[in-house]
Formats: C-alpha cells, sequence, structure tokens
C-alpha cells in the first residue's frame, strides 16, 4: 500500500490544487485496498487449485490413471469459469440496481464461504464419486460469485478514479491477482516442501482453501467502511436509470452488445495469458519438461514478482499513451515473442525455462494494466458494471477456465510441447484485431448514459 500512496501523490497534491470533489489521496488508497481484497480471494484460490493440481488429482479421483485424473481436475477446474457469465448477469444487473458497494459485499461472502467449504471436503477414498460431485457443485458457487467480483471492483476504482488515472489506479486491481497468484505459489512451495505425500495428500491441500475465511472476513469489514462510487450516486440522483438492464428495449441496447462484443475480443490474450502461463505452466514444468515441483514453483515466483510489480507501471503509460496503443503493443509482443519464449522454456531446464517466462511479462504487465479500465470505458455507469461483468464472463468461460485443460489435453494429444504458445498466439490475434478497430477511450471522462 505505501507504493499506492505514493503513486497517487499527483492526484492529491493539496486541497488548493484538487478538483472540487476530488477524492483525497486516502481515500483512494482505501478504494483501491477496498476493492482489490476480494479479487484476491478469487485468485488466491484459482492460484491455490492450480498449484496444487497434482495432488487435487490423486485426492478426488481413483488410483490407475494418472493422466485422466489430472485432466478431471482441470475440467473442474473449468467449471467455475463456465458459470461466470450466469454470475455477471445476476451481480451486475444488481449492481447497477442498489450500487458497486453493496453488491461486491455480497459477493466476497458467498465466494469466501464456498472456497472455504471446498477445505472441508472428503476425498474419493472416502465418500468415492460424491467427492468430485460436491468438488463440482462448490466450484460452480464459486464461479457465480467471481462473475460479479473483478469486473465490479473495476467500476467501483473507475468511478472514484479522477481524470487521467484510472489506467493507473485500476491496474492495482490486476497487481493484486497477481499477488494473490504469488501467494498461492508460495503457500504451495511450503506445503510441498515441509509436508511429506501422504501428508499433502490427508490435510495439507486444504490449508490454502481454509485460509479463504479470514481473508474474506478483511475483505468484507474493508468494503463495509467504504462509501458509494461519486459517478453512481450522480447516475441515482439524476435519474431513475438503474432500473434498466444490458438486455433492455433501450435505443443504445445494439450499441451496448457491440461494446460487450469488443470487450470479450480485448480481454482475449490477458486471459488465455494469464492463465497458461501462471495456473497451467507449473503443471507443464514438471510434467513435460521435467522440472521439479521447487523448480517450477520457483520460476513462476520470480515471473509473478516481476509482472506485479510492472503493473503498476504499465497502467499509468497507458493514462498517458492510450488504451489503444498499449493493447496493440501487448498483443503484438506476444504475437512476436510467444513461440521464442516456449523455446527456451524447452530447452535446457530451470535457466532457460525462467528466462523464456520472463521473456512473456513485459507484454503481459501492458496488457493486464490497462485492459479493466478498457472494458470499463467502453459502457456508461448505467450499465457499467453488467455489460463488463457479461463480458468478462464470456471471455473467462471461453478463453480462461478451459486453457488449462485445453492445453494439457492437446500437449498429451499431440507432443507438442508448443501448444500454449499457439494458444497464446491465437488469443493475441484475436485482441490484436479488437485493439485495431476500438476508439480511444483514456481521454474521455465516463458517461453516466
Amino acid at each position: 500500500m505505501s507504493e499506492l500512496a505514493a503513486s497517487t501523490d499527483g492526484i492529491a497534491q493539496a486541497d488548493s490544487s484538487r478538483a472540487i470533489g476530488s477524492p483525497s489521496r486516502r481515500v483512494l488508497v482505501k478504494v483501491v485496498g477496498g476493492a482489490s481484497v476480494g479479487s484476491f480471494v478469487e485468485y488466491y484460490d484459482l492460484g491455490a487449485y492450480g498449484f496444487l493440481a497434482a495432488t487435487i488429482s490423486l485426492v478426488f479421483f481413483p488410483p490407475g490413471n494418472d493422466t485422466a485424473a489430472l485432466l478431471s481436475t482441470f475440467a473442474i477446474f473449468a467449471v467455475s469459469f463456465f458459470a461466470r457469465p450466469i454470475g455477471g448477469l445476476i451481480w451486475g444487473r444488481l449492481g447497477d440496481r442498489i450500487g458497486r458497494k453493496r453488491t461486491l459485499a455480497t459477493v466476497i461472502i458467498i465466494m469466501s464461504i464456498a472456497t472455504m467449504l471446498i477445505g472441508f471436503l472428503p476425498g474419493y477414498a472416502s465418500i468415492g464419486a460424491l467427492a468430485p460431485t460436491l468438488l463440482v457443485v462448490l466450484r460452480f458457487v464459486q464461479g457465480i460469485s467471481a462473475g460479479g467480483e473483478i469486473t465490479g471492483a473495476a467500476a467501483f476504482v473507475s468511478e472514484y478514479s479522477p481524470e487521467g488515472r484510472r489506467g493507473l489506479l485500476t491496474s492495482w486491481i490486476q497487481a493484486s491477482t497477481t499477488c494473490a497468484m504469488l501467494a498461492g505459489i508460495v503457500t504451495a512451495s511450503i506445503l510441498n516442501a515441509t509436508l511429506s505425500t501422504e501428508a499433502m495428500q490427508n490435510w495439507g491441500w486444504r490449508i490454502p482453501f481454509l485460509l479463504a475465511a479470514p481473508l474474506g472476513i478483511v475483505g468484507l469489514y474493508i468494503r463495509n467502511n467504504l462509501e458509494e462510487t461519486p459517478k453512481f450516486q450522480e447516475l441515482q440522483e439524476s435519474r431513475e436509470a438503474t432500473q434498466q438492464s444490458i438486455s433492455g428495449t433501450g435505443s443504445d441496447s445494439g450499441a451496448q452488445r457491440r461494446a460487450i462484443a469488443l470487450a470479450v475480443a480485448i480481454g482475449a490474450i490477458q486471459t488465455v495469458a494469464f492463465y497458461v502461463l501462471l495456473s497451467y505452466l507449473p503443471t507443464y514444468l514438471v510434467k513435460q519438461i521435467g522440472l521439479s515441483q521447487g523448480e517450477a514453483y520457483l520460476v513462476l515466483g520470480i515471473a509473478a514478482t516481476v509482472l506485479m510489480l510492472l503493473i503498476p507501471p504499465m497502467g499509468a503509460l497507458s493514462d498517458k499513451i492510450g488504451r489503444r496503443w498499449s493493447l496493440i503493443a501487448a498483443t503484438l509482443g506476444f504475437l512476436t515473442l510467444s513461440y521464442p519464449s516456449f523455446l527456451l522454456i524447452t530447452y535446457d531446464g530451470f535457466r532457460t525455462a525462467l528466462i523464456g517466462q520472463l521473456v512473456l511479462v513485459v507484454p503481459g504487465s501492458l496488457a493486464a494494466a490497462s485492459l479493466l479500465a478498457t472494458q470499463g470505458e467502453l459502457f456508461p455507469t448505467r450499465v457499467r458494471y453488467t455489460g463488463h461483468a457479461i463480458a468478462m464472463g464470456i471471455v473467462a468461460a471461453v478463453f480462461g477456465g478451459s486453457a488449462p485443460f485445453v492445453a494439457q489435453a492437446l500437449t498429451s494429444a499431440t507432443g507438442s510441447l508448443f501448444v500454449p504458445a499457439y494458444m497464446i498466439m491465437f488469443a493475441a490475434a484475436i485482441s490484436f484485431v479488437a485493439s485495431l478497430v476500438m476508439k480511444e477511450t483514456a481521454k474521455n471522462p465516463l458517461r453516466l448514459e
């Protein structure tokens, strides 16, 4: 938070130099912190599940076929992502009607409870096929809640942000998700280093999920002590437009649907790259490249740390050069660097794997930093939460949760070690086209209607 305070000095100098009604630095720190904590909980769970996938597959599926068990584990990982469009529609509409604050408080409660309950589930050895069934149910509930989390957080921060700082401030949400993945790496590394294989399968894997309870309580406390966003309050005062939905019959419904389609295309690359590089790659490095689990976690830990540190400066850069050019640069970076990166990753063990991963950190940080601000700016305040949540739900369902499963399945079927690179390049091509056709949004004030 000290880095965030320093980065917002330019936003809040002195009362005489601030615009009337502009939030103070202290308020902005609280807003960004309150918004980010829920996203941290969500992505900490994703990180824990991805990094412990090998252990989870042994706990919830019968022995005898490790590949089938691992694929089943990644398939269950994808379940929550297929639920996200439903969650986006539910929470988005609610957030556009009753406000961002109350909706985000509800979302973090449901998410934390579902995550914690996973930590209490018995395994296949105890209750047979009921174990993976219950895991699917809880992952689906997680997906419903996650469908309204990061987009609601982005709307909350954007609608508080002074003009010219939305990229920087919303980028801290993305930094928090990377921090959550890093926390998952550290937790998994500590557990694997200190516990035996038997202990990990019996109870060690449960610890990351049980930690969701105290994290959720902290997040709920912070969010309950924040005020509703100025933009939403302005909208409430101007008209009762919050009763309209994205699927309504208003004259702009076609424009909103086009905005959703553009937001989906823009989000393809960041979503695929994130889940391939930070969720699937630990398994890839161990199963396909032959690194030890400790080496794989170290590669991911270093890369995630560099990514996290780069995201806020890249967010500030997107405020200066614009979202469009930021996305063009990021997608071109992925298109040109993905294959060489995986040449290094597959070449000669730990050192080249680390270099190869770091090659993609720069375009990855630029894509992550500008994504939430860009997508949110496509929608007016009246339907911002709904439109953004539906778009991100579709992106997550199509490009996100299935990425580890598809990568593992195609790698196993083809024997090619470059499947993850091809997946990233395919997504980059989609987002590159979208970035070419989009209009610049960074310099425009957020619309109410």
